[in-house]
């Protein structure tokens, strides 16, 4: 079994914190990443620095990365100035969103879902020019804040229009972590008699503690690449209480665990996120990463006697 990563920290981790990280920072982030094994890497967004000042800095960020043929970077593209912004960069790959919510998404991009549809296209369109791959975030898939449970029906109508407009994947969205694996593995059967599980991905939060439990379910059924923040990092601006994305590390240290080879070293990441907890100034979130970080310094205390 082959498990494909997808490392979103840089850019939905970030997003949320208050600690705006220097973009010679987010390099080294984004090396030690690579460094570990991880191969693809959503880092920035092209969305107006008024909005979410962290990633201000996207089209710098984007030209000091390090080129590397094995390493797909990708960035949120939020509309066609975003697309043009995007364009003038090495960015490998673009990826655009919407909610299934109507209410999520009004509050998020100040549309309606409909509305959204012509703007997507538009970036598709500049895509397509480029020969750039899109791939499609759907939100709030399980639950709104504002709507609650929302419908199965309303989920598959927006997977697939975003596929008639030639998004190659589309990342399913926890938003607000309400999601329990029964819930995964529903949606996810409705999913698969319209898409193939190929072009499906996971992507969960951990507000309410079943992030990595909805991510196994989603492997058991089929579902090959997830969308992973290092150490938790994440969360959502227009969705209240959304906590972290699902942990890279504890992700990692699941799969090893269950004899899943993905390529990555998992200390490495540790290290990674270290670096970033320093910066952020607060203890990020996953139990994997503390873990390895209290065995850390009790060995040192272990080396001081």
């Amino acid at each position: 079994m082959q498990i494909k990563l997808v490392e979103v920290g840089l850019r939905d981790g970030l997003q949320n914190e208050r600690v705006i990280l220097a973009t010679e920072d987010k390099v080294k982030v984004a090396q030690g990443l690579i460094k570990a094994g991880i191969r693809h890497l959503e880092v920035t967004s092209f969305v107006s620095p008024k909005w979410i000042p962290q990633l201000a800095d996207a089209a710098q960020l984007a030209h000091q990365l390090p080129p590397l043929a094995d390493v797909v970077y990708r960035a949120l593209v939020p509309n066609r100035r975003g697309a043009e912004r995007a364009g003038q960069t090495p960015i490998h790959e673009w990826a655009v969103f919407l909610s299934a919510s109507e209410t999520h998404n009004r509050k998020n991009i100040n549309k309606s879902i409909e509305d959204t549809y012509p703007v997507l296209r538009e970036v598709m369109e500049l895509a397509r020019q480029q020969g750039i791959r899109v791939r499609g975030y759907v939100s709030t898939v399980f639950g709104c804040p504002y709507e609650g449970e929302v419908p199965t029906e309303q989920v598959l109508r927006v997977c697939e229009r975003l596929l008639q407009l030639g998004v190659y994947e589309i990342s399913l969205g926890d938003t607000i972590g309400v999601a329990t694996p029964k819930a995964v593995k529903r949606l996810l059967r409705a999913c698969q008699r319209h898409i193939p599980l190929e072009q499906i991905a996971g992507h969960f939060h951990d507000t309410r503690g079943t992030g990595l439990a909805n991510a196994y379910a989603a492997l058991e059924l089929g579902v090959r690449t997830l969308d992973t923040s290092l150490g938790g990092l994440g969360g959502c601006p227009y969705a209240p209480g959304a906590a972290g994305n699902l942990a890279t590390e504890d992700v990692l240290y699941l799969l090893e665990q269950e004899g899943i080879d993905t390529g990555i070293d998992l200390a490495l990441v540790c290290e990674t996120s270290d670096f970033v907890q320093t910066k952020c100034k607060r203890a990020l979130p996953s139990k994997v990463l503390q873990s390895y970080l209290a065995q850390k310094r009790d060995e040192k205390r272990g080396d001081g006697d």
